[in-house]
């Protein structure tokens, strides 16, 4: 089966309506029976219908949740939104949370739904907000503990908090530069940032060479950085078309060794 554009955005805008909407079975039912939540990128993903079901009681059913978007890219069956997360914590708590959030989507049985949904951001920021809410933060702490703790165990706990790693400031500190570099039209310079073999692609597949990327970034302004496990993303845009660049670093030396560019036109 075909599907347009309007409705790969239409199923990915149903996760944040039912979130929204604290509508456990809906939220849960826009998943394929093996899909797979990674929230924040990093952190230990949740495979299958039960462990998402787990996903929501801990993370998305006890708290209101509010997507704000900026801008939707589709490519191909993948849908990658930029946007913010309001969260509130408690009355007196709202944390907001600067995300990219990529949906891969697939035909099941004529019915779109969600294989794997990938949320970039950056859980030690947001744990600096969570901490400078003071003593307002505390009762929201416990909370999220205890129902960390019941809903995913000890190693589900730590999992999540694996999402506390990931490259460091380094990686973003790199991508920076590149972009800096690609936007300006430096070609040494964006080239001097690529691992030797560096895996350049429009969505996951249409392979690009690094003149390519060159042509697509040069004169852009890029905006938006988010380091997330080892991933790092950012948004670009030049004369009214707005990109959302996925980066992989690799390490010793660093370099970015995978470039992901998605855009489209609508």
């Amino acid at each position: 089966m075909t599907f347009t554009r309007a409705d790969l955005l239409a199923t990915a805008e149903r996760s944040p309506a039912a979130a929204s909407a604290r509508d456990r079975n809906a939220w849960v039912g826009l998943f394929t029976p093996n899909g797979t939540v990674e929230d924040p990128v990093g952190s230990r993903p949740h495979r299958g219908t039960a462990a998402i079901g787990r996903f929501y009681d801990t993370f998305i059913g006890p708290r209101d949740i509010t997507f704000h978007r900026d801008v939707d890219i589709v490519v191909g069956t993948t849908v990658i939104r930029d946007g913010q997360l309001e969260v509130t914590m408690a009355s007196a708590l709202t944390l907001r949370v600067p995300v990219y959030i990529r949906y891969d989507l697939q035909d099941e049985a004529g019915q779109l739904k969600i294989a794997a949904l990938s949320a970039f951001w950056e859980l030690p920021a947001m744990v600096g907000q969570f901490l400078r809410g003071g003593i307002r933060a505390v009762p929201a702490g416990l909370g999220l503990s205890q129902l960390l703790l019941t809903n995913q165990g000890p190693a589900g706990t730590l999992g999540f908090l694996s999402g506390l790693g990931g490259m460091g400031g380094g990686g973003k500190r790199l991508f920076a530069r590149f972009l800096d570099d690609a936007c300006g039209g430096d070609e040494v310079g964006m080239r001097r940032r690529l691992a030797g073999q560096a895996h350049i692609t429009s969505g996951d597949d249409l392979q690009l060479s690094a003149a390519d990327l060159l042509r697509h970034l040069s004169g852009a302004r890029w905006r938006k950085l988010i380091g997330s496990g080892h991933a790092v993303v950012a948004a670009t845009e030049r004369a009214g078309q707005r990109s959302v660049i996925l980066a992989e670093v690799g390490s010793e030396p660093a370099a970015l060794k995978r470039i992901r560019v998605f855009s489209d036109a609508g």
